[in-house]
């Protein structure tokens, strides 16, 4: 079982390691930053009110769709992804824990094997989310056919597939922006690479 302690240096790790596309995501990462380091260690595995979480988007390799779920608690579609588990040897491997739990979908391919984020996104939650006040969410990216058949969670109301430029209406107001940045992000990526 990884440690508290261990997880977070992993992730401060990966984080610093991270060179984002975007001037506004770059300066979010310094403030990751400083909060890993001051929380030495305690924000993880619900470590305090807020904490660091992790996400994945899940999209087909075209990027034309991502699969959202219908959040139990928030009341909204947004992507998969929760809270860091004690056995989880690393921020990225819970986010695609959760991709996984949440979707059902057993054929997730990770965007890059490493788990280099994509995204930084704090946000302040409703008091249906009991002690948790804020979370510190890293997003990371992984893929699936379309034909993938989403099932379910305890987690969600419902799991489906949604054109990346056709939404449905109840996502979080800032979320079609979030998602425009991480596609922008892969596709930087993407061109990097070749």
């Amino acid at each position: 079982m990884t440690s508290a302690p261990d997880l977070a240096a992993a992730a401060l790790d990966s984080i610093r390691a991270w060179e984002p596309a975007s001037p506004a995501q770059g300066a979010l990462r310094e403030e990751y930053v400083g909060f890993v380091e001051e929380g030495q260690g305690d924000v993880i595995f619900r470590g305090g009110p807020e904490h660091l979480t992790g996400s994945c988007f899940v999209l087909t390799p075209d990027l034309l769709h991502v699969l959202l779920c219908f959040h139990r608690k928030g009341q909204f579609w947004v992507q998969v992804g929760g809270h860091v588990e004690p056995g989880d040897p690393s921020l990225a491997a819970g986010a695609f824990r959760e991709a996984h739990e949440e979707s059902g979908i057993a054929s997730l391919v990770p965007f890059e094997p490493e788990g280099a984020p994509v995204d930084l996104h704090r946000h302040a939650l409703s008091s249906r989310f009991g002690t948790c006040l804020v979370h510190w969410d890293v997003g990371f990216v992984a893929f699936a056919d379309i034909e993938a058949l989403p099932v379910v969670s305890e987690e969600s109301e419902a799991v489906a597939w949604f054109p990346v430029d056709r939404l449905p209406h109840d996502t979080p107001e800032d979320f079609p922006v979030r998602l425009r940045a991480v596609l922008e992000e892969v596709t930087h990526r993407r061109r990097a690479a070749a």
